[in-house]
């Protein structure tokens, strides 16, 4: 199944074309059709939130996150020349026609570079990023969908706008480079951490190139790992989100499992920086602060917090012991010196603040979420169900007071860290 060079024959082309079902815009235009494209990247906004969701609507979200078939070689090598002006046989050494992944809105080649790395190479589907355009044009399409699921106070026009944003976003491969070799340079030589670096002469609007990393999967962390390897990976995932929204005010908005490469020495590569969310001065002023309040577990200085961010109305008329019980149930790890996680955390604490008819039912028809806080909301369910399926154990508040407060290293891998920084590492140019 391999097609070396520009001598290959008609033939052979035509036979390895057809085991693939994409082999036109036309056809990404059917498989992305009828709102597909964008429920599709709904469906993965939600994907981890899904692990605290009942079994029917886990299956439902699924259904959303297929693969998309992968697209025929002569099509993926037409996107590369588009790009990149050569087709991929002239633009690397080696180019392996058969995807080693293939995803909503592109899929990923293996290929050899001119200095002699492995890279890896994501193409973009044809029409993918028109198709999707096209449903987000279509905004009162998506208010009204979101209405239907928000809650009675939330402005829904206000939390489409920033998904949307985000989603195209995320259709820009060039942005997508930059993020993503920003986060490498950041990270580069870091004890536990670290990102591929993306080949800028071999990338494109559609084409992204980066170094090609080994290592095992989610399902291996799970299956096969030991216990200390796998509280190693999730003091890591944890750490990475934490240092990008303190240090940063940077976060890398898809924490999905298989986003991330494990090593059995507990470091851990991240990779897919399509879904970045970069926090200006105003935005992080206004939603970081109120995190001080709810770790103090100070129910009057929420409330208050909470108005001056925009999550309540100043005349909420709200008793404030009943709103931060049920706002700081994600935090509740941060409120004892060690926590573990577990499966059913993540669900036990949206059951407890997402029933609408429950004792919270008054809190949730006066909250609003301001749309900065949409993409941050997601990687705190998110990171909280990965660390509950690896049932972490640590001393989450002192980790996070490392990035919050500039505390002291809590654990071993903070202290690695620690002299890391002080070397004058993870500087953000």
């Amino acid at each position: 199944m391999r097609v070396r060079g520009v001598g290959a024959s008609e033939a052979k082309r035509a036979a390895l074309d057809e085991g693939f079902a994409i082999r036109s815009a036309q056809d990404v235009a059917t498989e992305l059709g009828d709102m597909k494209g964008v429920l599709m990247k709904l469906g993965q906004l939600a994907s981890v939130i899904a692990d605290g969701l009942p079994p029917e609507a886990e299956a439902a979200l699924a259904s959303l996150q297929s693969d998309v078939p992968p697209m025929a070689p002569s099509l993926a090598a037409a996107v590369v020349r588009g790009d990149l002006g050569v087709g991929p046989e002239r633009a690397f050494l080696d180019w392996s026609p058969v995807p080693v992944a293939a995803a909503s809105i592109g899929q990923v080649h293996r290929a050899v570079a001119d200095d002699g790395r492995d890279v890896a190479v994501k193409v973009q589907y044809p029409g993918a990023a028109d198709a999707i355009r096209h449903d987000l044009d279509n905004a009162e399409g998506l208010y009204n969908l979101a209405s239907v699921f928000a809650l009675r106070g939330l402005d829904a026009r206000a939390l489409v706008d920033e998904l949307r944003a985000r989603m195209v976003d995320e259709l820009d491969y060039g942005l997508e480079a930059a993020n993503q070799q920003r986060f490498a340079d950041r990270f580069a030589d870091h004890p536990f951490v670290s990102v591929p670096s993306v080949l800028t002469d071999r990338s494109g609007p559609h084409v992204l190139t980066s170094e090609w990393v080994d290592g095992e999967s989610w399902r291996w962390l799970l299956e096969e790992a030991d216990d200390r390897q796998r509280q190693a990976a999730g003091e890591v995932v944890f750490r990475f989100a934490q240092a990008g929204l303190h240090r940063y005010h940077e976060i890398n908005g898809d924490p999905h499992p298989g986003n991330y490469r494990f090593h059995p020495d507990g470091t851990v590569t991240f990779l897919d920086f399509g879904l970045v969310k970069r926090f200006d001065p105003d935005e992080h002023a206004g939603l970081l602060p109120l995190l001080g309040p709810v770790l103090d577990e100070d129910p009057v200085g929420t409330c208050e917090h909470m108005v001056r961010s925009g999550f309540l109305q100043p005349d909420h008329g709200l008793d404030p012991d009943l709103v931060f019980d049920c706002v700081s149930a994600p935090y509740r790890p941060f409120f004892v010196e060690s926590f573990t996680f577990t499966p059913g955390f993540a669900s036990e604490s949206m059951r407890h603040i997402g029933d609408p008819t429950g004792p919270y039912a008054p809190v949730l028809r006066a909250l609003d979420l301001p749309p900065s806080f949409v993409i941050l909301n997601r990687v705190l369910w998110g990171v909280s169900g990965l660390l509950g399926k690896l049932g972490a154990t640590n001393r989450w508040r002192g980790i996070l007071d490392e990035y919050r407060i500039d505390g002291p290293p809590a654990t071993p891998l903070g202290e690695a860290e620690a002299r890391w920084f002080r070397q004058g590492s993870g500087a953000d140019g």
